[in-house]
């Protein structure tokens, strides 16, 4: 099979593609990188900057691409908006490769417009990016997220992809339960891959002190409540100045990022999320605890009975402090046991192969159907 994979989030398209890859299919990779994180493609569509010069680069980078963009069996969006431009202008990208191109999926990972009017009917999720309860939450960003996603341009496409193209894969629980609402026949899950061979073991040395690994998006503090894990971690230092320590990595590229993680033991991650995404998937194939979203619909999704390796938390700092101080300060767990746990629930439901053969066989049936 001859696939093309359009865009990158956090690594899933390149790790899809070298699961594809060796299961003997040829996979192409056309991305950014996704910005300074800079994760391997085949195809470089960074846009270099947003001034003249760099706007008339990049549109000439998509003319020169776009007309080899064809005879593929399998295409899939990362997301609508699969390139830099502003929505209004991607159509027409999409539709040249829906007419010359057996299928087109669209990947439902990140935000888009299905993703935020569910998490803001306050019904749907318990809390969620955009919700506590029945009240809506606030931070910077948020009025233009809504006025892009569920009101703008970037809706509209959205809504215009999601009825044409041939199927909808949903790689989290948040995204699964915000698409199949509309699309029950099109769309399905399935976890997000992780190539456990290529993975370095985080620290092995002994566990006292603990070392904590919070990573940062300046931009994005507040909307992924990194803010509020890393405030209950200091004031934790100030009461176990001992038994702990915390590494910080603020926008580094994912070679640098992965060096910090592999000496850590725990990471915090997702506060506002029922899940684990690829950051947190990537720290347990590595053998850290994941302190974050761990609820039991997420389980339930991929039926696992046994393995709860996760530190779930509420999305406030009072319980994300209760939850580490009693679980991995006081002893109260097995912390080498959760590090173990956390390897075989990626071997269990996110080896790159096995999520690979998952996809062929959605991109399959669709061509059947």
């Amino acid at each position: 099979m001859k696939v093309l994979l359009i865009g990158e989030y956090s690594n899933v398209h390149w790790t899809l593609a070298e699961g594809l890859a060796a299961l003997g299919h040829d996979v192409t990779v056309v991305s950014d990188g996704d910005g300074w994180k800079n994760y391997r493609r085949n195809v470089d569509l960074r846009r270099r900057s947003l001034g003249l010069g760099g706007s008339l680069r990049y549109l000439f980078d998509l003319a020169r691409l776009w007309p080899t963009l064809r005879g593929y069996d399998v295409v899939q969006l990362i997301n609508p908006v699969f390139i830099d431009l502003r929505a209004e202008r991607i159509w027409p990208f999409y539709r040249f490769l829906r007419r010359h191109n057996a299928r087109v999926f669209l990947g439902a990972f990140g935000i888009d417009h299905y993703w935020v009017k569910v998490g803001m009917d306050c019904r749907t999720f318990r809390y969620s990016d955009f919700n506590f309860g029945n009240h809506l939450r606030s931070y910077p960003f948020m009025d233009e997220m809504v006025r892009d996603w569920l009101e703008g341009p970037k809706g509209t496409l959205n809504r215009r992809i999601a009825e044409d193209c041939d199927g909808i894969i949903t790689g989290l629980y948040e995204y699964e339960m915000s698409y199949r609402p509309f699309y029950p026949e099109k769309t399905r899950f399935i976890p997000f891959p992780i190539r456990l061979s290529s993975i370095t073991p985080a620290s092995t040395f002994a566990l006292k002190p603990l070392r904590f690994f919070i990573g940062i998006q300046r931009s994005r503090s507040s909307y992924k409540g990194t803010d509020i894990m890393l405030s209950a971690l200091e004031h934790l230092k100030e009461k176990y100045a001992e038994s702990m320590e915390i590494v910080k990595a603020e926008n580094v590229p994912f070679v640098d990022y992965q060096q910090l993680m592999n000496g850590s033991h725990v990471l915090l991650d997702q506060l506002y999320s029922y899940t684990p995404g690829m950051n947190a998937l990537l720290a347990m194939a590595k053998g850290l605890v994941v302190v974050g979203g761990g609820e039991e619909e997420s389980y339930e999704l991929l039926g696992e009975r046994e393995l709860r390796p996760i530190i779930n938390v509420q999305p406030t700092e009072e319980d994300v402090f209760t939850q580490i101080e009693q679980r991995l300060l006081s002893g109260q767990e097995d912390v080498a046991q959760l590090q173990r746990d956390s390897v075989e629930y990626i071997r269990r439901h996110h080896d790159h192969l096995r999520v690979a053969s998952k996809y062929v066989e959605f991109w399959t049936k669709s061509k059947l159907s």
